[in-house]
């Protein structure tokens, strides 16, 4: 399995406990990019401060009852307010870009990268140029005054023609929900269009009252019909293409993977959500590919949102999840953001139907079918660094972590407001206090997409901001030593991998905050982007079979072996691969290898059809697979263009196909 080489293993005091947190996308929330405005909130201390009347302490800094006030550049312009909502599936988002689409400048904020990125990549192939920013990723095109970004990179100092915010329900999300209310309070945008539930609609009247904007609100129905079936799935047995069965533990998406492919009928794609985000895309395409084998879907409620995906029935194998605290039914918001997915419209199963796998289940399926979502009460919130900044100049002797603890115990509220739940910053504050950095900085890695609940996750934060706090420049390899990352061949070597892509991911989007001090952006996204062909392996060549019993160890021994200080030694996969077809000819030599660099085909089918030449060349020549040998060699071309030094002489690529169909690197 992978080796994750932290040197001087560093164990969080606070553990790797925590609460159930949004992990679709792991981005939070970015520290306001102009931090400029610091010189305002500066002049602001030194009015309050050197008063002799100390009108510093009857300024009231925990009243965050005008949140609305917090964003000048959007008041001063008199927005219009475009809501459009309905259920999955009904026209809503795509009405809301055609606006944008046809607008000479603009903003999308989505929930999800996968969002920003498909809308960037729809933009940009409608010749409306179109930047791509999110925590991780800068794509800058020449012209474009457009932007996809993911929610918390909404800029809200900026003036735009047109903006979408995508999923405006998410507001009333406790993690994640205030970076939607500062989106919908401070984008500044002539016209804004919310896309989202109709329990949102209430909530955003009341929340805008004070803004002044106009208010229009657009109701859409669902353009394809789902049908609530009558009768419980029963067996796998019934199992048809175009089925995608829903559970919510990532063991329980591997064993009911293991019994549907034991039948021999189909072969399964797997989505969940700390899968890395280009592993679900590409695990949905391989789905969605008519050509592909892969015809079923076994998924999380990751497959709620961010995915293009062509369901013709969506299977409830349960309808309770554990939420971090409890098990509990599912909500009447989850089970129709889940069941909507079936019948996309302008698929080849333009019917959706839903069903469950126990009869014990259909009443609760079918009541929140029925029913219409709750009413949303309350938007999150979460005080600005500014806030943060002013409110530690009250209390200079206290750190990071008692002043978010007081500030957020005693900050004062209007009705229409929650405070987020900020537990998971909280820990990360902990382990920051204690170092000799700006409280800036500690704020940054405390905002970072870390998580605390990942012992590997925790320990890789912990290393970096030590590091940094030592050095002033943390070296990846320092930490991780590129080369030693392998195909997993279990269930935990898999989820150990999951968690080195997530502590990769981290340094990335570290780097793009602090430039200087994480320099090896680059060799951080090319080994993120082997763990990610890495797992995929997993998922076509493992993933299927029965998991051999181990005995579990406890988590600090297990821990113990895998942030060992030494590099655990693994034997090299020397390959050559070769794949035919009447267009293209793909050779990858690897001689004198030292490293471990899995070279795998572009779908494991190419193995299975064997036999039978025919389908193998047909499956070979489909989009998809061609797609695939073209990014895969791509990858390589970046990865030894980089400098890495386990690429030794021999390494060769050749493409047997015309000029004009050779992938550009």
């Amino acid at each position: 399995m992978a080796a994750f080489l932290l040197r001087h293993r560093q164990v969080s005091t606070l553990g790797v406990s925590g609460i159930l947190k949004d992990k679709l996308d792991p981005c939070r929330p970015h520290v306001g990019s102009r931090l400029g405005a610091l010189a305002g909130v500066c002049n602001l201390l030194r009015e309050y401060s050197t008063s002799n009347d100390n009108r510093a302490h009857k300024f009231d800094f925990l009243d965050l009852t005008c949140p609305h006030a917090w964003y000048p550049v959007a008041r001063r312009k008199n927005r219009k307010i475009f809501l459009h909502v309905g259920p999955t599936n009904s026209g809503k988002t795509y009405h809301a870009l055609k606006q944008l689409e046809s607008s000479p400048s603009g903003v999308y904020c989505g929930p999800l990268r996968l969002l920003a990125w498909e809308v960037a990549k729809r933009l940009n192939k409608a010749n409306v140029p179109c930047d791509l920013i999110t925590g991780q990723e800068r794509e800058a095109v020449n012209g474009a005054k457009h932007k996809a970004v993911t929610v918390e990179m909404a800029d809200v100092t900026s003036n735009y023609s047109c903006a979408v915010v995508d999923e405006i329900q998410m507001l009333g999300c406790m993690t994640r929900g205030f970076s939607f209310t500062r989106a919908l309070l401070g984008i500044s945008a002539d016209e804004l269009h919310l896309c989202g539930d109709p329990a949102a609609v209430p909530l955003i009247q009341e929340i805008l009252k004070p803004t002044g904007d106009d208010i229009h609100v657009q109701y859409y129905e669902r353009l394809s019909p789902l049908v609530p079936s009558q009768k419980p799935l029963g067996s796998f047995k019934n199992i048809q293409t175009g089925d995608c069965i829903v559970t919510f533990l990532r063991r329980e998406i591997y064993k009911l993977k293991g019994q549907i492919q034991r039948g021999g009928k189909h072969l399964c794609s797997v989505v969940y959500g700390s899968l890395p985000p280009e592993t679900r895309t590409r695990q949905a395409t391989m789905f969605n590919d008519a050509s592909s084998e892969f015809d079923v879907l076994v998924a999380s409620d990751a497959i709620g949102m961010g995915l293009n995906l062509n369901i013709s029935r969506i299977i409830f194998s349960t309808m309770k999840k554990f939420d971090g605290v409890e098990m509990r039914d599912l909500t009447i918001s989850e089970v129709k953001q889940i069941a909507g997915r079936a019948g996309r419209y302008g698929s080849d199963f333009p019917v959706g139907e839903v069903t469950c796998l126990h009869a014990d289940d259909l009443p609760l399926l079918h009541s929140s079918l029925k029913s219409p979502s709750p009413i949303l009460e309350c938007a999150g919130l979460f005080p600005t660094f500014d806030l943060i900044f002013m409110y530690s100049r009250l209390h200079p002797k206290k750190g990071l972590y008692r002043i978010m603890e007081h500030f957020l115990e005693n900050a004062k509220l209007s009705e229409n407001y929650f405070i987020a739940n900020c537990e998971e910053m909280l820990k990360v504050a902990a382990v920051v206090d204690v170092l000799p950095i700006s409280l800036h900085d500690k704020y940054l890695f405390v905002i970072s997409p870390v998580d605390m609940r990942d012992e590997i996750s925790s320990q890789g934060l912990t290393q970096f901001a030590q590091n940094y706090a030592q050095k002033g420049i943390v070296r990846l390899k320092e930490i991780f030593t590129p080369g030693t990352l392998q195909v997993p061949k279990t269930e935990s070597a898999l989820k150990e991998l999951e968690s080195i892509h997530k502590v990769l991911d981290l340094y990335v989007w570290l780097s793009f905050r602090l430039e200087d001090s994480f320099p090896d952006r680059e060799l951080a996204a090319s080994q993120k982007a082997i763990c990610g062909l890495l797992i995929e392996e997993f998922l076509e060549r493992f993933g299927w079979q029965k998991q051999p019993k181990t005995r579990k160890l406890p988590s600090r021994v297990n821990s113990g072996f895998l942030l060992s200080k030494e590099p655990r030694q693994h034997s090299c996969r020397l390959q050559e691969w070769i794949v035919l077809n009447p267009e293209v000819t793909l050779r990858k030599k690897v001689p004198n290898f030292a490293g471990t660099i899995f070279c795998p085909n572009s779908q494991n089918m190419f193995n299975r059809l064997a036999n039978d030449e025919l389908r193998r060349r047909r499956a070979a020549t489909s989009s998809f697979a061609l797609s695939m040998l073209i990014c895969r060699v791509k990858l390589c071309s970046r990865l030894k263009g980089a400098g890495l030094t386990h690429f030794r002489e021999g390494f060769s690529v050749t493409l047997g196909a015309s000029e004009g169909e050779r992938p550009g690197f």
